[in-house]
């Protein structure tokens, strides 16, 4: 066997292999790119859910925002105070806290208030049945289909359909948004902690196709309207919307709510529940 038919070949991809790696270690040090070194230590500071409630694409894009002061320090929805004070110290700044957001569920038409069409037995995905006619079992159009597509986008167990609908657990939200994004109907909005009196309907109808829905929806009726003694409530939609800068929380609109679709939220909610009783 002539030895210098393996030799030949052998050295021949050893001189490429040595060839190729000078190229590339030419290319790596004329195309290098350089990098803050303080991204990865913000982003160690994050915690890494990747869940895009701060607009990025995930926790390593948030960082480099942050260092580039794009986005806030305090930006991430899913990071505690400590976490946003870590940042701070990275950055060198001093970091505010930021209102806590939460999930909010606009629609009150349980399986005993919200009125059917039928029985629904297509697959249990809201996105997938509000493209066939019909759109799940209910008559209003607006309300929560109940199907859970929100249920499965939340990465925090935040988020359960009970009675019919999307109930949040404010413990576990952290108001990412992902909630929000995937729902098909618009339900769900993200509402910061000061925002106390809210509606829980999603209707643009009228009185009388209100009635034949649903019978905790909001009717448009204007009586939280004419009884707030601060002006705090105007009607557009057939929707009762609340300026939070007026309102004293006297509690008179969700008192004299005829269907009690007003309510509070947060530190006011005991006394929703004892006004409902």
């Amino acid at each position: 066997m002539d030895i210098t038919s393996i030799i030949y070949p052998v050295l021949s991809l050893g001189g490429l292999g040595l060839l190729f790696g000078v190229g590339l270690g030419y290319a790596s040090k004329k195309f290098h790119v350089e990098v803050d070194e303080r991204i990865p230590l913000v982003k160690d500071c994050l915690p890494g859910a990747n869940c895009g409630g701060c607009g990025y694409a995930g926790c390593e894009a948030f960082a480099q925002a942050v260092v580039e002061g794009k986005a806030p320090a305090n930006g991430c929805v899913v990071a505690n105070a400590e976490a946003s004070e870590k940042i701070g110290k990275v950055l060198g700044i001093e970091v505010g806290s930021s209102e806590p957001i939460k999930a909010f569920v606009k629609c009150a038409g349980t399986c005993e208030s919200a009125k059917k069409t039928g029985e629904y037995y297509g697959l249990r995905d809201c996105n997938e049945a509000a493209v066939i006619p019909g759109a799940g079992d209910k008559v209003c159009s607006y309300g929560c289909l109940g199907l859970g597509s929100c249920v499965k986008a939340c990465q925090f167990d935040a988020i359960h359909i009970v009675d019919g609908i999307a109930v949040i657990d404010e413990e576990n939200c952290t108001g990412c948004g992902a909630c929000k994004k995937t729902c098909p109907k618009q339900v769900i909005d993200l509402k910061p902690a000061s925002e106390i009196i809210r509606v829980k309907c999603n209707s643009k109808d009228k009185l009388k196709e209100v009635k034949e829905a649903c019978s905790s929806g909001c009717m448009g009726c204007g009586v939280c309207s004419r009884v707030c003694p601060n002006g705090a409530i105007v009607i557009e939609n057939n929707l009762p919307v609340v300026d939070k800068e007026k309102c004293t929380l006297c509690m008179t609109c969700v008192e004299k709510c005829p269907t009690k679709v007003i309510k509070a939220f947060g530190k006011m909610q005991k006394q929703t529940i004892a006004i409902e009783k």
